[in-house]
């Protein structure tokens, strides 16, 4: 098969990968509190409070007040595992130990 051929296959792989990682959400509600760093949308009886920056698209003036739809794609900034070690991986590590160096008792006197 020609190189050719294998490159727009390749290219699609690329971008339905990036795709599916930049899922998008979106809320529409009333403005709450805007800022040059963040917006706050009123939904129902609930915030949503969204970090923005100068990147963000904004079309229309958003205000205080105002109704809006906002949308975002959530992105985890650090995981940390909380699971505890398994009972198997407690057994590796105390057989990693060096055991602990045995007192002799002095030999009794005559």
């Amino acid at each position: 098969m020609k190189l050719s051929h294998l490159l727009p296959l390749a290219l699609c792989a690329l971008v339905s990968t990036a795709v599916a990682a930049d899922k998008t959400y979106q809320v529409t509600g009333t403005v709450v509190e805007v800022s040059d760093s963040k917006i706050i949308v009123l939904k129902g009886k609930e915030n949503f409070e969204m970090a923005r920056n100068a990147g963000t698209k904004v079309t229309g003036d958003v205000k205080v007040g105002g109704k809006v739809t906002v949308f975002y794609s959530i992105t985890a900034t650090e995981i940390e595992s909380k699971d505890a070690p398994k009972k198997d991986d407690k057994a590796a590590a105390k057989k990693d130990e060096k055991p602990a160096a045995k007192k002799e008792a002095a030999p009794a006197k005559k």
